[in-house]
């Protein structure tokens, strides 16, 4: 049970990030080259590179070759629904924080 709790703070810790969240919802439309993430994202590779590093790690990304680029895409397809999961409880809660304000 405790291994188990270990690695699930693992993966909350990797999700842990804006740029890494971003990086997530990049890569639920569609595989993308690490090109194609630094454009969209504008930040630097070193930065961008760091992050990749960190998700793939804790098994939420994955990669493969393509001749000289690199393509990634999300490990696992049920990240999609702990990404909406996790979208929902951020809308829930500016919903409560509005209402708090209203009132």
């Amino acid at each position: 049970m405790e291994k188990l709790a270990r690695l699930e703070a693992d993966l909350f810790r990797a999700l842990g990030h804006p740029t890494r969240l971003r990086i997530l919802q990049l890569l639920r439309r569609e595989e993308r080259c690490v090109c194609e993430i630094l454009e969209a994202l504008q930040l630097e590779q070193s930065n961008v590179s760091q992050h990749l590093a960190v998700l793939r790690q804790a098994g939420l990304v994955a990669s493969r070759r393509d001749g000289m680029r690199v393509m990634y895409s999300l490990g696992n397809p049920r990240l999609n629904g702990v990404l909406d999961a996790g979208r929902e409880a951020v809308r829930h809660s500016l919903r409560e924080l509005t209402h708090m304000i209203e009132d």
